[in-house]
């Protein structure tokens, strides 16, 4: 037999290039893997695999290289193209496996069994491109052994690369991984060339038939190892510009995440029309205002605003034109403020203003300011008429946190509105809503009423046509010696729940009556006074002789009197009302309908109703310049009224250009605060004395 030998380097060098064919695999593996659901999976798969195929392919031929025997040895050309795609299509069928889901094991062994069985025949393949004579002579055992290497190298193989498929692995473990698969490969190759046993006489008819020569095949060697360490160096540079453009892709997606939880922050703690803190941040800004007039020494004032009636202005033009007019209001309330001072929006049209004072006293006129700068605001380039109510408490007297103050200020702004809407008012205790403040609030009022603490305002009405006044609608006042004015909604509420009503009402009617017959004589005859009826007051059977009695006291005509009745007070019993207003317009007395058309009365009731006037409600008023159909609205009940035979009065006349409007309606009387505001008798004398305005 020929004794063989083997070149130590170059028997390095195979191991060196395994493991670097074994690298190249787990790369290509992972790297097929993470382009699979990307659609790219089918270059890399073709690259890895001829990669790997040349590099395992060039591992067994520098083996071979390093066999020396003392005959000539050459390689037939197309064993050893065989053999190198062989090897190329069992790394195709390796990545091809490895880049799929984690196989069971039976198909993991299955593959391991083939790929080894390709390894082997690159192998065989390989040694039969030597072309000995006689034959190769094989040990059954050792290739037995060889193919077990084999398929044993695969299955390490295979199971590594399915482990290894994350490129975010550590390097070392990454070499560690190739260095095993790397020393399998090169076990199976020796132990194959092991097996071969060369007869003492052999030649090697590849190197004197024209095959290919110990040189070549050394170049060859060197060309694939080349194109595996450039596929190599591709992938490793191609990774690393992957892993730059994801941290870019990631610092940029960070900056994006942060910029956009900011914006959610700021979203969630700021009102998305006007930009106003929030009712949340309302509250922690009111806290640390809080804080620092504690520490300075200085007093809080704490302001809820509403607007009146919005919701007509979004009836009548259109939510775009509410969402207007309610970043107006926020921006006339920011110029109101100095440096400090906050406003908020808590919701709908509730807007909160807190600042610091040096003196309660400077509340009120920054009250009064705040009401007039809401008064016009612009929209669509044209000035808008907005009233609201305006409610204020006061640190430290009414309140020493967030809560308390907001509370109260809200009350105190219901309690505006109540009042008559376009003012301000400043938080009092009986304000609050609880049964024992009503109690004390009642108590006080029976005592009012005998200590003379009731009055009554006079608001003017004037002719439409020649603006001489023509009346005055009686309201009813009540100045508390220590908590001020209470608004008339809350004493007339007081009064129909606790059995009040009647000797109010009387009260009323009777001071109502002198005061107009004190005109009389003053040289004013042809004046009229209106007094508001309860509904509770139209279900008293004593209500037409009371009304006969007083006028025969004052001695007065009773044309000269005309009781308001709303709507709605009408409708709660029906034929029991009509039949007392009928008994009293027998006496002469008038008949109005105040607030009329936001009530549910019929037209067919309304005709049974022996009504003299009919009063428009302010809403339909309040938008005559800016609304054709409140336009429409108000020319079709002047018509209804005069139809019936009846005087319409328009109420709620605040500006120059809704007198004017109503006055081109047909209105034949108008009141309001453009035409004079709720005065005592004795201004009410001095400012109308002369019958004009």
């Amino acid at each position: 037999m020929l004794a063989g030998s083997y070149n130590p380097s170059l028997v390095a060098l195979s191991v060196l290039v395994a493991m670097l064919a074994s690298f190249t695999a787990l790369d290509m593996a992972s790297r097929v893997s993470a382009w699979r659901h990307r659609g790219a999976a089918g270059g890399w798969l073709l690259a890895g695999a001829v990669a790997m195929g040349t590099g395992i392919w060039s591992m067994h031929f520098v083996g071979m290289l390093a066999l020396r025997l003392p005959i000539p040895l050459g390689y037939a050309l197309w064993p050893t193209l065989e053999s190198l795609l062989v090897a190329i299509a069992t790394s195709l069928f390796a990545l091809w496996l490895v880049s799929r889901p984690a196989p069971a094991q039976a198909r993991l062994a299955l593959g391991a069994l083939l790929m080894g069985l390709g390894i082997a025949w690159m192998h065989y393949a390989g040694m039969a491109a030597l072309r000995m004579r006689p034959a190769i002579d094989y040990a059954p055992s050792w290739v037995a052994l060889s193919i077990v290497i084999a398929v044993g190298a695969s299955w390490a193989a295979l199971f590594i690369a399915l482990r290894m498929r994350s490129r975010a692995r550590p390097l070392a473990q990454r070499l560690a991984a190739a260095a095993v698969m790397g020393l399998g490969i090169v076990g199976m190759h020796y132990t194959g060339m092991a097996a071969a046993q060369f007869a003492a006489g052999s030649v090697c008819t590849a190197a004197t038939g024209g095959g290919i020569g110990a040189e070549w095949l050394a170049a060859g060697v060197l060309l694939a190892v080349a194109m595996m360490a450039v596929v190599l160096v591709i992938s490793l540079f191609e990774q690393r510009l992957q892993a730059r453009l994801l941290r870019r892709r990631n610092t940029t997606l960070s900056a994006s995440l942060d910029g956009a939880r900011k914006e959610l922050f700021h979203a969630s703690r700021h009102d998305p029309l006007t930009g106003l803190p929030n009712r949340q941040l309302s509250h922690e800004r009111i806290e640390q205002l809080l804080q620092q007039c504690r520490a300075t020494g200085l007093g809080c004032a704490v302001m809820t605003l509403d607007l009146d009636e919005f919701r007509h202005i979004n009836s009548a033009f259109g939510p775009q034109a509410g969402d207007a007019v309610m970043v107006d209001v926020a921006e006339q309330l920011r110029r109101q403020l100095p440096d400090g001072g906050l406003v908020g929006r808590l919701g709908g049209d509730q807007y909160v203003i807190a600042l610091p004072l040096a003196d309660d006293a400077a509340a009120a006129p920054l009250a009064e300011r705040i009401l007039m700068a809401v008064n016009t605001v612009r929209v669509d380039e044209r000035d808008m008429r907005v009233t609201a109510s305006l409610g204020l408490a006061l640190y430290p007297a009414q309140g020493a946190t967030a809560p308390q103050l907001l509370a109260h200020a809200e009350t105190a702004t219901r309690h505006a509105k109540q009042a008559g809407r376009n003012r301000h008012a400043r938080f009092a205790a009986w304000m609050s809503a609880d049964a024992e403040q009503d109690r004390r609030l009642l108590e006080d009022l029976r005592q009012a009423l005998a200590a003379a603490q009731l009055s009554l305002h006079f608001q003017p009405r004037v002719h439409g046509d020649s603006g001489l006044v023509t009346g005055a609608e009686a309201l009813l006042r009540w100045r508390h010696p220590v908590h001020g004015p209470v608004p008339s909604a809350r004493i007339i509420r007081l009064a129909e729940q606790h059995g009040l009503i009647d000797v109010i009402g009387r009260w009323v009617l009777d001071e109502a009556c002198r005061q107009m017959r004190c005109w009389h004589d003053a040289g004013h005859p042809g004046w009229q006074v209106s007094v508001n009826l309860s509904g509770l007051q139209l279900g008293s059977p004593c209500l037409v002789e009371e009304v006969r009695r007083v006028l025969q006291r004052h001695e007065l005509a009773p044309s000269r009197l005309v009781l308001e009745v709303s709507e709605n007070a009408v409708t709660r019993d029906a034929d029991a009302a009509i039949a007392v207003l009928r008994a009293v317009a027998a006496l002469g007395v008038g008949i109005s309908i105040d607030d009329f058309g936001t009530g549910f009365s019929s037209l067919l009731q309304l005709r049974r109703l022996p009504a003299t006037e009919i009063k428009i409600d302010r809403a339909f008023v309040m938008a005559l310049e800016d609304s054709d159909e409140d336009v429409v609205v108000v020319s079709a009940i002047v018509a209804l009224g005069h139809a019936l035979d009846m005087e319409v009065v328009a109420k709620g006349i605040e500006t120059p250009g809704q007198r004017t409007y109503a006055e081109r309606l047909g209105c034949d009387h108008l009141q309001g605060y453009q035409l004079g505001r709720p005065v005592g008798p004795e201004s009410f004398m001095r400012l109308y004395a002369s019958g004009g305005l």
